[in-house]
């Protein structure tokens, strides 16, 4: 592999990134157009919602895997390397192909004419599809970056589409209220085309009257399948037709036992479309299944973990976690987010289940300065950077305690990067 290539090509998208968020599907549809469209050929799953996606995302594709089909996945963002975002059969894209692909899209997109306007986001898209369509997929499990409606990703026509839950989130792009952000993300439901849910409330009803219009069945967690704790990291399953008992999840959290289920009816639903998926598929595949920064543990003494928590509902499921689990150990909290999350309510939250908040900053622009938090947490530390955050964390924690890294993908990013120089 050149890594001059690959570099050079990660310079290129980083470049986009000055666009910001654009939503629409004019760019993205122009640009696939110029690539011939692979998105076209490509079966797919859609996948939106406020907490969860990459999870369920995940969960569907070690499921269809484990039956012999090869899957396609496209998730963001990364934790360390790009080559996160798209995977076949749970393998990373190799740096070589992300270089090849790169040139490829912008010869063809650009011509001989100046740079036409795409986004970050237009563009990795466009390069997962093309990526896809290359590598022969049975089936790609497609996660929308933010919202649906106008999301790159929504140009796909899905076998089977997921909202997982709706709260509050990203609220100057998608709206202020529970209905206008459930709004955008039912953008993703097409006619016809199943729709698995958790949604509950206003959140519901405006994903149910838009399923109505487009004659789309829905199947509603809690009322049309179920997944009910049976222990530690285990769980039924009653579904529209299955019924599987005691199965065995190897993810943390009660919340990702839900967030299996929602997984196990999308798979159930492509099953009855001609997935032929069976319950030891299920079985082996939940029983293995990693995602990174998910309640992951990456250290035993002090237990260092990292959770993608990036939002109020992340967080309190994050502290159910930690008051179940962890109740009698001292905790040192390590928190950087972006500034427009609700930083505020998340630490009020967090305050009442760690002993010692460390604030810090990942070092993206979007990031919130550490020094403005200070006035929101118990005798807070305040740091400079992820690194030095993590140096303060481990000189203050006993071999007994835990050390949680929480509040921005970035941050545990940033974490994982130099975690093993640390401890």
């Amino acid at each position: 592999m050149n890594d001059a290539r690959y570099e050079s090509s990660l310079e290129y998208l980083s470049g986009l990134e000055r666009f910001g968020s654009v939503f629409g599907l004019e760019n993205i549809s122009r640009l696939l157009g110029a690539i011939g469209d692979p998105h076209r050929s490509l079966r797919t799953v859609h996948v939106a919602g406020t907490n969860g996606k990459g999870s369920v995302a995940t969960m569907i594709s070690c499921i269809l895997k484990a039956a012999g089909y090869r899957v396609g996945k496209y998730t963001s963002p990364h934790l360390v390397s790009f080559t996160e975002r798209i995977t076949v059969n749970e393998e990373e894209i190799g740096e070589d192909e992300v270089a090849s692909l790169t040139e490829h899209i912008r010869e063809r997109a650009h011509g001989t004419g100046p740079d036409p306007f795409y986004t970050y986001f237009d563009f990795t898209t466009a390069l997962a599809f093309e990526h896809f369509r290359r590598e022969k997929i049975d089936i790609a499990v497609v996660e929308t970056g933010l919202g649906g409606r106008l999301d790159s990703t929504n140009v796909i026509e899905p076998l089977t589409t997921v909202v997982t839950n709706v709260a509050f989130d990203h609220m100057k792009e998608l709206g202020g209220t529970i209905g206008k952000i459930a709004g955008e993300k039912a953008g993703i439901i097409k006619k016809g085309v199943p729709l698995i849910t958790g949604a509950r409330g206003r959140a519901l009803e405006v994903l149910e009257a838009r399923a109505r219009e487009l004659a789309s069945p829905i199947h509603v967690l809690g009322r049309d399948f179920l997944g009910r704790k049976k222990g530690e990291r285990r769980f039924s399953y009653r579904g529209i037709g299955w019924d599987c008992d005691n199965i065995a999840l190897n993810l943390e959290g009660d919340h990702q036992l839900f967030n299996a289920a929602l997984a196990l009816c999308a798979v159930e639903s492509l099953s009855r479309g001609g997935f032929r998926v069976g319950e030891d598929h299920v079985r082996d595949a939940l029983a293995s299944v990693r995602w990174q920064g998910r309640l992951e543990t990456v250290r035993e003494r002090p237990l260092v973990i990292l959770d993608g928590a990036h939002n109020l509902s992340g967080v309190r499921a994050l502290t159910r976690f930690l008051r179940s689990r962890y109740r009698d150990r001292r905790k040192v909290l390590v928190f950087g987010v972006m500034r427009d999350k609700q930083y505020g309510r998340m630490l009020e939250v967090m305050n009442g289940c760690v002993d010692l908040a460390i604030l810090t900053q990942p070092n993206t622009e979007r990031a919130l300065e550490a020094e403005s938090m200070r006035g929101l947490a118990r005798n807070p530390i305040v740091t400079k950077d992820t690194k030095s955050a993590l140096r303060k964390a481990r000189q203050l924690a006993g071999d007994r305690d835990l050390i949680l890294v929480t509040g921005s993908l970035y941050t545990i990013g940033e974490a994982k990067r130099v975690v093993n120089e640390i401890f």
